[in-house]
C-alpha cells in the first residue's frame, strides 16, 4: 500500500476559498486501496474557509483585497510539508496558490493563469516528493 498526500478540497473537503470543495470522487477511486493523507496548507496556515480570493503576485500571496497573507500562507505549507513528507506521492489542486504545480493565476484577479508553481507545491519540489495536478493526464 502506497501513502498518498492530496488535497483536502479534492476529497470533498470544503475547505476552497469559497467554502466548497473540488470533490473529485473517481481520483479517491483510483487511490482508493493506498493510504491518503489529506491536506489543506491554507487552513493549516490559519486563515478561515470561506475566504476572499487570494492569487501569487510575485513571490507574495495577496488577496483580492490587497491584504499580504503570505506569512499564513508559508506556515501552512510548512505544516502540510510535515504531513506528507514521508509520502509516496501529493496530488495537488490545479492552479491553486498553494498547490499549483505547473500555472497559477497571474495576481490580477482576471482568470489568467501563468507558469509557476503555488507556495506548498514549491516546497514539495525542493523537498524532492513526487507530486502531480489532479487533472493531470496521469490519472487518465
Amino acid at each position: 500500500m502506497r501513502k498518498i498526500g492530496m488535497s483536502a478540497c479534492l476529497a470533498g473537503k470544503c475547505c476552497k476559498y469559497n467554502g466548497e470543495s473540488n470533490y473529485a470522487p473517481s481520483l479517491l477511486k483510483k487511490f482508493q486501496d493506498d493510504e491518503i493523507v489529506l491536506v489543506c496548507p491554507e487552513q493549516l496556515g490559519g486563515l478561515p474557509t470561506p475566504r476572499t480570493p487570494c492569487e501569487k503576485v510575485g513571490e507574495r500571496i495577496l488577496t483580492k483585497d490587497g491584504d499580504d497573507v503570505t506569512a499564513q500562507f508559508l506556515k501552512g505549507a510548512q505544516a502540510a510539508l510535515e504531513q506528507v513528507k514521508d509520502c509516496d506521492l501529493v496530488i495537488l489542486q490545479k492552479r491553486s496558490p498553494s498547490c499549483g504545480v505547473h500555472q497559477v493565476y497571474d495576481g490580477t484577479f482576471s482568470g489568467r493563469l501563468v507558469e509557476g508553481s503555488g507556495v506548498f507545491a514549491q516546497k514539495l519540489k525542493m523537498s524532492n516528493i513526487p507530486i502531480m495536478e489532479a487533472e493531470s493526464e496521469i490519472l487518465e
